[in-house]
């Protein structure tokens, strides 16, 4: 099968959403489909078929076709929530479908989709602030939470081989809402399937910690590293240390470029290095 590419802006990345892990291949095999050196409209049709996914995901030809017929009827009610600043303006939340329209043809084993107009600008034309990665990095995944952390570690990589995350951002972002409220359920059901994932399906090794705020668990830190590396090197090199937790506190030094393509859209500079907690 063909090298797909997956391309998304950072805010899609790092906004608000929950997937099914069958409605995540259908939506990551589309949007490896989007041009980027083309105009794209929002009445473009997009096809994902059941035995694509199948032989992509290593899966049962039956698994994919139920797979889909289940993403098929449940995608056009998925939406995604980012964080907006339109000019510079008063910070407000953003929230939009990921699809307007769904074909589903059972025969085929098919499912059309058509994006919708307000996702687009995440998708496509993305010159800077933009993360990418092969699908077939996260194809065999069988957890959902290990695809959203996979993309929030490839999307850090040009900066580090360390991102340290506040955990209440993180059940934002994951759309937990009420589930898992302690951190024992937490780490059992998404932090450590999750870390398990992207250990054996992706390119990337990672190991992580916790950060206590007072006597409460506040922020996770996960080190990661190409599996290219040796286990030496993950130990010697990149792994997080007490005192290299605490050091995490200090602003990260970042260049213009890094800062300029992990800001997100319309968001200031100064805004994106406090969020960032970084100076140039």
């Amino acid at each position: 099968m063909p090298n797909l590419r997956v391309c998304k802006s950072n805010a899609l990345v790092e906004a608000a959403y929950r997937l099914t892990l069958g409605e995540h291949r259908v939506i990551l095999a589309c949007i490896a489909q989007v041009r980027r050196d083309a105009p794209i409209s929002d009445q473009i049709l997009y096809e994902v078929r059941a035995l694509e996914i199948a032989e992509r995901s290593g899966i049962a030809r039956q698994t994919a076709y139920e797979e889909l017929e289940k993403a098929a009827q449940t995608l056009f009610e998925r939406y995604v929530s980012v964080p907006y600043s339109p000019d510079g303006g008063s910070p407000a939340k953003r929230k939009f479908r990921w699809v307007q329209l769904v074909d589903y043809v059972p025969s085929d084993g098919l499912v059309r989709l058509q994006f919708t107009t307000a996702i687009l600008p995440y998708l496509a034309d993305l010159s800077e602030r933009y993360t990418i990665y092969s699908i077939a990095d996260v194809a065999k995944m069988t957890s959902a939470y290990g695809v959203r952390l996979y993309e929030l570690l490839v999307q850090w990589r040009g900066v580090g081989y360390q991102r340290e995350v506040e955990l209440d951002w993180l059940r934002q972002v994951f759309q937990l809402e009420d589930r898992y409220p302690s951190i024992k359920d937490l780490k059992k059901w998404v932090i450590e399937p999750a870390v398990e994932q992207v250990n054996e399906h992706s390119p990337l090794h990672v190991t992580w910690d916790q950060r206590k705020t007072g006597r409460k668990v506040s922020h996770l830190i996960f080190t990661f590293a190409p599996k290219e590396e040796t286990k030496t090197n993950m130990s010697t090199k990149h792994k997080a240390t007490p005192k290299q937790a605490l050091d995490l506190e200090q602003p990260r030094t970042l260049s213009e470029a890094e800062l300029s393509r992990l800001a997100y859209p319309g968001e200031s500079r100064e805004a994106a290095l406090r969020r960032l907690n970084a100076v140039l």
